[in-house]
Formats: C-alpha cells, sequence, structure tokens
C-alpha cells in the first residue's frame, strides 16, 4: 500500500499560548507514526487552500475574523483556543491538505492520505472557533466531494464528540458516525441526534461512558458502525482520526490501546471498496500518538489486530444497544436488541 502523508512546517508555528495541550509535538508524533508504519510513504507539503473553498463551510465574515486577528497578532477565541500570526497559513495549509489529498487519491497517486496537520477542525462550528479547532478540515473536504457528486461518509473516532461537523451535515445526506466518550465535553453526541430533514439517519451517535476500552470497540463497531458503513457503501471515506481515546492520554477516559485503533482501521477503512482520507484530529499523549498512528496505517493496509482485553463498564453495552435501536430505524443492516 502507498501512503500519501501530508504536513507542512507552518503547522508547526501555530500556539494556543504556553502549556497548552494542542501543541506542535503531536504533529511530529503522528508523522513518526505514518513512517514507523513500514508502508512505501511519500511526504508532501500541504497547500493553502483558497479562501473562497473555505465558504461551503464557513462564514465569510468569520474566516475574514480569523485572518484580521492573525493579521494583528493573534488573540483568545474562546476559552480553549488561540491564534497567533502564523496561525492563518497553518490553518490554511491543514484545510488545503483535503483538497489536495482528493486530488491526488483521484489521480491513483497512492491508496490512502493521512493528514498531519493543525490546527485540528472537527469542533469548528459555521461561524465560531471551539475547542482547539478554527476551520473545520474535514468538512471542508467532504462538502468539495458532495460538490462533485460524490457519496461521503465521515467516521470521527476522537474520544470528543465533533459537534462541528455533525452541526455543518445535520440536514444532508453526508454520513456522520462519531465514537466518543459521552457524557463529556463538548455535551453533544447522544444516540438521539439523527439528523434533520434530509440528513434524517445519517447521523449515527454511539457514546461511551468513561471506562469503556477494547471490547465495547469491537461491540460498536460490529453491530453499529461496520452494518451503516457497508450499507452506505459511500465513494469516500473520511476519517476524523483522534487519538484521546487512548489509554495514556491526559484530557479523556476512555481506555483504548494502539492495537484498538489498528483493528478499527483494518475492520472498516481497508474493507471500504472507495478512496479514504485520515485526518489529525485530537491526541495529547505524544508516545500514544505515535504507536496509534502506526497501527492504523497498518490497519487500513489490511493488517489483522485484536482490540484490547480491556473490560468495560456495563454501561458501555447498554449505551450501544440504545445507538443500535436508533440506527436500525434507518439502516436495515443494524439489528436492534
Amino acid at each position: 500500500m502507498r501512503v500519501l502523508l501530508y504536513s507542512h512546517e507552518s503547522c508547526l508555528l501555530h500556539s494556543n499560548g504556553p502549556g497548552h495541550p494542542e501543541r506542535a509535538e503531536r504533529i511530529l508524533a503522528a508523522m513518526a507514526g505514518v513512517r514507523n508504519s513500514g508502508l512505501e510513504v511519500e511526504e508532501r507539503d500541504a497547500p493553502v487552500i483558497d479562501v473562497e473553498e473555505i465558504y461551503p463551510v464557513h462564514d465569510p465574515v468569520y474566516i475574514n475574523s480569523i485572518e484580521q486577528a492573525c493579521a494583528s497578532g493573534g488573540r483568545s477565541l474562546d476559552p480553549d483556543t488561540a491564534v497567533v500570526a502564523d496561525s492563518w497559513e497553518a490553518a490554511r495549509r491543514a484545510a488545503g491538505a483535503g483538497l489536495a489529498a482528493i486530488d491526488a487519491l483521484r489521480c491513483g497517486e497512492a491508496d490512502i492520505a493521512f493528514l498531519a496537520v493543525r490546527p485540528p477542525g472537527h469542533h469548528a462550528l459555521h461561524s465560531r472557533a471551539m475547542g482547539f479547532c478554527i476551520f473545520n478540515n474535514v468538512a471542508i473536504a467532504a462538502a468539495a466531494l458532495t460538490a462533485s457528486g460524490d457519496s461521503v461518509a465521515i467516521l470521527d473516532w476522537d474520544v470528543h464528540h465533533g459537534n462541528g461537523t455533525q452541526d455543518i451535515f445535520y440536514s444532508t445526506d453526508v454520513l456522520y458516525i462519531s465514537l466518543h466518550q459521552f457524557p463529556f465535553y463538548p455535551g453533544s453526541g447522544w444516540v438521539e441526534e439523527l439528523g434533520a430533514g434530509a440528513g434524517l439517519g445519517y447521523t449515527v451517535n454511539v457514546p461511551l461512558p468513561a471506562g469503556s476500552g477494547g471490547d465495547a470497540v469491537r461491540l460498536a463497531v460490529d453491530s453499529v458502525v461496520a452494518p451503516v458503513l457497508t450499507e452506505f457503501a459511500p465513494d469516500w471515506l473520511l476519517v476524523s482520526a483522534g487519538y484521546d481515546g487512548h489509554s495514556a492520554d491526559p484530557l479523556a477516559e476512555l481506555r483504548y490501546e494502539a492495537d484498538d485503533y489498528g483493528w478499527m482501521a483494518e475492520r472498516l477503512v481497508s474493507k471500504h471498496r472507495g478512496r479514504s482520507i485520515l485526518f489529525l484530529e485530537g491526541g495529547y499523549d505524544t508516545a500514544a500518538i505515535t504507536a496509534s498512528v502506526t497501527a492504523t496505517v497498518r490497519g487500513c493496509a489490511g493488517e489483522e489486530f485484536l482490540p484490547s482485553d480491556h473490560l468495560s463498564p456495563s454501561g458501555s453495552a447498554r449505551m450501544i444497544e440504545l445507538a443500535a435501536e436508533q440506527a436500525s430505524m434507518h439502516w436495515t443492516g443494524v439489528q436492534a436488541g
């Protein structure tokens, strides 16, 4: 398998302030993880996106406010998120990486792409930064694909629910599936959030209580995530690949191990018949990021992993059952009860 690895040195210069967990070392850790995979890897610079290509996802007034904030030297955007002068280029390259990867995979230049970029994106709303995120990188790529007539599924395995991505596509037929800790930041992602209007059924949330690990991952994927993805059969699978569900992560309370990410990648990405792009989201322990990214990329190539044998709390199975009950109303491959 051939892997395209997109990043750029500008992503190392973006800063949320001293001591912030969303820091430059995360990018270096993710890049090391891809390089350690043993696969054929080609590294490419993430290009700067044209501002107009962000408009389908973000309010032009909001985009301009980010540019002005960076031009003035930077400021805080919310209690968790800030920009500095270099953040404008970093954010535009983080968003541009997805469009570049789409073009490359369409031309058959690789089998998958991994985007080691920051700032991350899945909390970014239409007109507001949130949760370390400026522009919603995965949503920008998905919007470009749907505009060209392709069907898109977004799989989000970050420990935090991708409220921004869900909100942007809530009334569309972009499939959004999220595995996340619940209750937890940002407070969204319950099983009854299913989409609205033309998007009803295209949002699938699988919340997991704190302490959930490998056995919950297997149950959630086999009973909900895989059946929905198989039935939908998208042209493109975009993965919001956060690694803050790892047991070593300092900001959350799931108990995934690196092999759990490898197992999910093999079970879901390697069996996807379309094209796949992975977008780095969260993950704040650098050793865990490196190990988990290596397992992910190998899993994408078809290497088999066993989920960790961590025993999850009893509430995990009940939450997954509730998610299956909701999904079964819209997806025939999901069996409730």
